[in-house]
C-alpha cells in the first residue's frame, strides 16, 4: 500500500518575475522586480537580497541596486496562467485553483494509469516547465495543508512528499508560521509565550489555544498542528468573496482623488460581479497606512445587490467614517471586497417593481464595455487618471 498522500499543491514560483525571465533570455540569473511604484513580484535572486512583493520601490531598489525593474505585462501573465492549468487539467479532471499561480490536485484515482503521486507530481513538473517553460514547485501529502506546506518548504523549483508515518516528524519542527491563519497579530502572540514551532502548538490542549487565541483561531490552529484537516479537493468551487484594490505609494492623496480611485475599484468590481451572475451583501473597506498597520470597515445590507452605485454608495460611506484616520496616519493602499455572496437567481424580488430599473444602467454599461473595452465608457471623474492594474484572476 502506498504511504504517498493523493494531494498535490502545484505552486509555481515567483510567478510574473518567472514570466519576465522566461521571455527576456537576457533576465535570467539576475535579480529582477516587476513593478516600479510597488514590488508586485520578484524573482528568486532579488528575494535573496530581502525584496518582497508589495514593499515600495525606493525600499526594493536600495535593498538591490542591481536589480531590473520591469513593468508588468497582465495579459502575458494572464496567457501563461490559462497554459498552466491546462497541463494541471490533463494531469487530473480533480482541480481546486486557488489562484492563479497555483491550485490543489487529487490524483488518489489515478494509481493504476498514471502512477504513484510522486510519479505524477514529477511527471507534472516536467510537464510544465517543457510545455509552458516555467519553473513549479510540488507537495505531496495526504491532507491539503499539509501539500501546501510541503511545497512552500519546497521551494523553488522542488519536490517534496510528506508520507503517512512521516507527517507530524515533518510539521512539527516547523515555525508556527507555517500553520495557515498565523499571521504577525497570531504569531507575536504565540512566541511572546515562547510557543516557536508547530509542535510546541501541538502539545497544547485545544482549551489553552483558545484561552490565548479566541475560539475559532485556537480551535483551527489545534486542528492543524495534528494535522487535522477532512477539506476535499474541490472542483469548481466559487469564491466567497471578491475584491479589488490599489497601492497609492507614499504620495498624499485628496479626498476627491480617493474618491475617484474608489470609484474606479468598484465600478470594475461591480462588473466582476454582474458577469459571475451573482449578488452582495456585505461592502468591505480595506486600508493600509504608511506605518504599514491595516484597517477594515464593512456594511452589510439588509438586501442582496449587484448595482453599481449601491455598492458605491456603501463604500463611501465606509470610506467617510475613516477619514481622521487618513488625515492622521496617510494611506498606502486603498481595496473593497464584496462578501457574503450569492447567485442572482437566488434574489427574491421586493415591491413596488420599478419600471426604471437601476440595473438596466450598469447592464447598458456592461454592454459597451465588453464589446468595446473596459475604457469605453468611464466616469467624468476618472477621465486622464491612471485607474492602475487589472490584475488576472482565476474565473469568478
Amino acid at each position: 500500500m502506498s504511504t504517498e498522500g493523493p494531494i498535490l499543491h502545484a505552486d509555481l514560483d515567483a510567478f510574473y518575475a518567472s514570466v519576465e525571465q522566461r521571455d527576456d533570455p537576457r533576465l535570467r540569473g539576475r535579480p529582477v522586480i516587476v513593478g516600479g511604484g510597488v514590488v508586485l513580484a520578484a524573482s528568486y535572486e532579488a528575494k535573496a537580497y530581502g525584496v518582497r512583493t508589495a514593499m515600495g520601490g525606493g525600499q526594493a531598489r536600495r535593498l538591490c541596486p542591481h536589480a531590473v525593474v520591469v513593468p508588468p505585462r497582465m495579459s502575458a501573465y494572464s496567457e501563461a496562467s490559462k497554459a498552466v492549468f491546462a497541463v494541471f487539467r490533463d494531469t487530473t479532471p480533480i482541480v481546486e485553483g486557488i489562484s492563479i499561480d497555483e491550485a490543489f490536485l487529487d490524483v488518489g484515482g489515478l494509481a493504476r494509469i498514471s502512477g504513484s503521486p510522486s510519479r505524477i507530481a514529477a511527471r507534472l513538473r516536467r510537464d510544465v516547465a517543457e510545455r509552458v517553460g516555467l519553473p513549479i514547485t510540488v507537495g505531496v501529502a495526504r491532507t491539503k495543508f499539509l501539500a501546501k506546506v510541503a511545497s512552500g518548504v519546497a521551494k523553488p523549483d522542488g519536490l517534496l512528499v510528506v508520507p503517512h508515518d512521516g507527517e507530524l516528524a515533518f510539521l512539527h519542527p516547523l515555525p508556527v508560521e507555517r500553520l495557515w491563519g498565523v499571521g504577525r497579530v497570531t504569531s507575536a502572540k504565540l512566541r511572546d509565550r515562547g510557543i516557536t514551532t508547530v509542535g510546541q502548538v501541538a502539545t497544547l490542549s485545544e482549551a489553552q489555544l483558545v484561552s490565548m487565541l479566541g475560539r475559532g483561531a485556537g480551535r483551527h490552529l489545534h486542528a492543524l498542528a495534528h494535522n487535522r484537516d477532512p477539506r476535499p479537493v474541490q472542483v469548481g468551487r466559487r469564491r466567497r468573496s471578491m475584491g479589488a484594490q490599489r497601492a497609492l505609494g507614499s504620495r498624499y492623496r485628496s479626498p476627491d482623488e480617493l474618491d475617484a480611485i474608489l470609484a474606479g475599484l468598484t465600478d470594475r468590481l461591480a462588473r466582476r460581479l454582474r458577469s459571475a451572475h451573482r449578488v452582495c451583501r456585505t461592502v468591505v473597506l480595506r486600508l493600509r497606512f504608511a506605518d504599514y498597520t491595516r484597517a477594515t470597515r464593512s456594511h452589510t445590507l439588509t438586501e442582496a445587490t449587484a448595482g453599481t452605485e449601491t455598492i458605491l454608495a456603501t463604500a463611501r460611506g465606509l470610506l467617510a467614517t475613516v477619514r481622521p484616520l487618513i488625515d492622521r496616519e496617510g494611506l498606502t493602499l486603498i481595496g473593497v471586497s464584496l462578501s457574503n455572496l450569492d447567485n442572482d437567481d437566488a434574489v427574491q424580488l421586493v415591491l413596488p417593481f420599478d419600471e426604471h430599473a437601476a440595473g438596466r444602467l450598469d447592464s447598458a454599461l456592461d454592454s459597451v464595455r465588453n464589446r468595446f473595452g473596459s475604457a469605453a465608457v468611464t466616469r467624468a471623474a476618472l477621465l486622464g487618471r491612471d485607474q492602475g492594474l487589472s490584475v488576472p484572476l482565476l474565473p469568478d
